[in-house]
């Protein structure tokens, strides 16, 4: 596999285009509720944007980034992006990292090191990976498809080609968000070459035969599913039904990208109301900054209308298939969906971890980066 080397160095002018946008931003009026329910409220959005414009470091989350070992390689006519950090220590074992949307590579960064090097950071060098973290198709610094067709299920394919590339034979592979379900997938692909999967969270769909005996915690799942339907799918639908519709606004206007990712960093996020109870305001701007300046608005939405219709299925109306490479499962409260384990070991039939926890959201290494990683190698000790 031919590879090169990548460093992320965006043009000035890139930048000062950025804050002038920004600072020329036509507002509309502010909501008439006094809370997130008619969207991002304008005087936060308001604030939020005049830091980006004119407090903001881009070229200190290039900085951390380039800290880390980036590569690009060709993998089915598309150009990928992807971090590659190698553990110093023998028997270290291969671990891929996937992300979603609206996240990115920079939700991984500050476990790259405890994963890595775990007695730099006061573990033992028995958890240690070797960790590979692409940027999707369509995301980032990887390419965007100009063809229909990259499902999760590619990508799921492509990924196992990257790990064959780099060497490894043998691999673990964690996920959230989309990549729950093509670490899944890698998982129901080439089952032989997974050590095993660990996903935040497993997707599975409730049973039925359960429902005259629920417990507490599947009612407060199933309500919790009712809810996002009813009141925080938007988002979702327009991104799989026209999402070239609502690219044009993400690329065009900082504004209205900064206010779609940051109405998820609110949601989704274990903040009590206020996304900056879970996520530095630096560390939301890195996100969307790379957003922006890679302009992946519209191609990043695209995934909704290649693979979402398959994926909500899994989590809401039935199990299709069953997934027998050995899994770990860690549950944050804040996390929608969240299966019961009687629930998940339907599709998945051999869960040899399984963990709720107690604080974090749907972005669990970015807003527990400590929690994250001690899940990540408490399962992986099972399966090595």
């Amino acid at each position: 596999m031919d590879t090169t080397p990548f460093r992320a160095r965006i043009p000035e002018a890139d930048l000062e285009d950025l804050r002038g946008r920004l600072r020329r931003a036509r507002w509309p009026e502010d909501e008439t509720v006094d809370d997130w329910s008619q969207g991002v409220p304008g005087a936060y959005l308001r604030e939020l944007c005049s830091y980006w414009a004119d407090t903001y470091d881009w070229r200190a989350a290039e900085t951390r980034l380039n800290a880390f070992p980036q590569f690009r390689t060709e993998i089915d006519g598309l150009g990928i992006h992807y971090l590659h950090v190698r553990s110093p220590h023998p028997g270290a074992l291969p671990l891929i990292l996937t992300h979603g949307w609206p996240g990115s590579v920079f939700e991984f960064l500050d476990v790259l090191g405890p994963l890595t090097d775990p007695v730099a950071h006061g573990g033992d060098a028995s958890d240690a990976f070797h960790v590979v973290v692409p940027s999707l198709p369509g995301y980032g610094f990887s390419d965007k498809p100009a063809r229909a067709g990259w499902s999760i299920q590619r990508i799921a394919d492509a990924w196992i080609h990257l790990m064959d590339g780099l060497g490894y034979e043998r691999f673990g592979a964690q996920g959230g968000d989309w990549g729950t379900s093509i670490t899944t997938l890698m998982g129901r692909t080439a089952p032989e070459r997974l050590a095993g999967i660990h996903l935040t969270p497993p997707l599975a769909a409730p049973d039925p035969a359960t429902f005259g005996e629920l417990t507490e915690s599947e009612r407060k799942s199933l309500d919790d599913l009712e809810s996002a339907k009813a009141d925080g799918s938007g988002y979702a639908i327009q991104q799989a039904t026209r999402p070239q519709t609502i690219g044009y606004a993400l690329a065009d206007s900082p504004v209205a990208l900064c206010a779609w990712i940051v109405e998820k960093f609110q949601a989704w996020t274990d903040c009590d109301g206020h996304p900056e109870n879970a996520l530095s305001r630096d560390a939301m701007l890195d996100d969307i900054t790379l957003y922006w300046l890679t302009g992946t608005g519209a191609s990043s939405a695209r995934l909704y209308w290649e693979s979402f219709a398959e994926v909500s299925g899994w989590f809401s109306e039935s199990t299709v298939d069953t997934i027998a490479v050995p899994t770990g499962c860690s549950l944050f409260p804040r996390e929608i969906p969240r299966p019961s384990r009687r629930w998940a070991e339907r599709r998945f039939t051999d869960i040899r971890y399984w963990n709720e926890l107690d604080r974090g959201g749907h972005f669990g290494a970015f807003e527990q980066p400590g929690v994250f990683t001690e899940e990540v190698r408490s399962f992986f000790r099972l399966v090595r």
